[in-house]
């Protein structure tokens, strides 16, 4: 018989610990189970690709070079990388000759040249007929030679207290290195090159009594080169300051540690 309304309802209600339990909480934890399943999935598919591209080349545009495998994107704002070929393993007057006939041949020769430039044998008449006989073009050999002479005879060996053979006083060393930062070709052909080299260099006196310390600057070389002989040579080649970066804050080395440095320290040759 159903209770009208004017009747009383009985209620029952039970302990707290006996209320049945929800079921839309069942509901609620598969999603997540779901969600948790496909990041599972996808971090299963990126670690798998990493791992079957590990061993794979890198790409590149050219007929076989190393440097267009090694050489980063320019949206990395990097320069071109080291090509990973080795130095050219022959010499004539201790400078590196027999460059590959390439760009990057090309580059290690203006490498190459630059500290051959820059170094203090330029600043000694013999040695600096050698170095000129060695590197330059033979087509340009005693313009480049004329030039040279000017340029670290006369009153440059006096500025920086040397003798008119360029040699330093008594106790002292001079110094002058030139080191290239990188390379970067600016023109190429099949007989003709043109390369900046950015350098830093050391030069000066280092000793006890010295009143021109050994200081440090930076320069970019732009060497002209033409193919002769089987090999890249020397046509031309100016200089311009910088690009420098901030000097560090970092104290300087005492005359004694520089001329140990200079004495113990050997060059290298250089490859593209």
């Amino acid at each position: 018989m159903p209770l009208s309304d004017d009747q009383p309802h009985t209620r029952t209600r039970l302990p707290v610990g006996e209320q049945p339990s929800p079921q839309p909480s069942l509901r609620q934890s598969r999603p997540l189970r779901t969600l948790l399943t496909v990041l599972v999935v996808v971090t299963l598919l990126v670690v798998a690709i990493a791992i079957a591209n590990r061993g794979k080349p890198a790409t590149g545009t050219g007929t076989g070079g190393s440097a267009d495998r090694a050489a980063p994107s320019a949206a990395s704002g990097a320069g071109p990388g080291p090509s990973g070929d080795q130095p050219v393993g022959t010499a004539v007057n201790g400078i590196a000759a027999g460059f590959p006939h390439s760009d990057q041949g090309a580059q290690s020769a203006a490498a190459n040249y630059a500290v051959a430039i820059g170094s203090a044998d330029m600043f000694r008449t013999d040695s600096r007929h050698t170095i000129v006989a060695t590197i330059a073009d033979p087509g340009a050999a005693a313009t480049l030679q004329s030039r040279l002479d000017q340029g670290f005879g006369g009153d440059t060996v006096t500025r920086y207290g040397l003798d008119a053979q360029g040699r330093a006083p008594k106790g002292l060393t001079f110094v002058s290195r030139t080191v290239p930062v990188g390379t970067k070709s600016t023109g190429y052909t099949e007989t003709d090159a043109k390369v900046e080299v950015w350098c830093t260099g050391l030069t000066g006196l280092a000793g006890e009594r010295s009143v021109q310390p050994v200081t440090t600057n930076w320069f970019t070389l732009t060497l002209s080169l033409h193919w002769t002989g089987g090999d890249w040579k020397l046509a031309d080649f100016t200089s311009r300051q910088g690009p420098a970066p901030m000097p560090g804050d970092q104290q300087a080395a005492t005359a004694e540690e520089i001329t140990g440095a200079v004495q113990q320290f050997g060059g290298f040759r250089y490859a593209r």
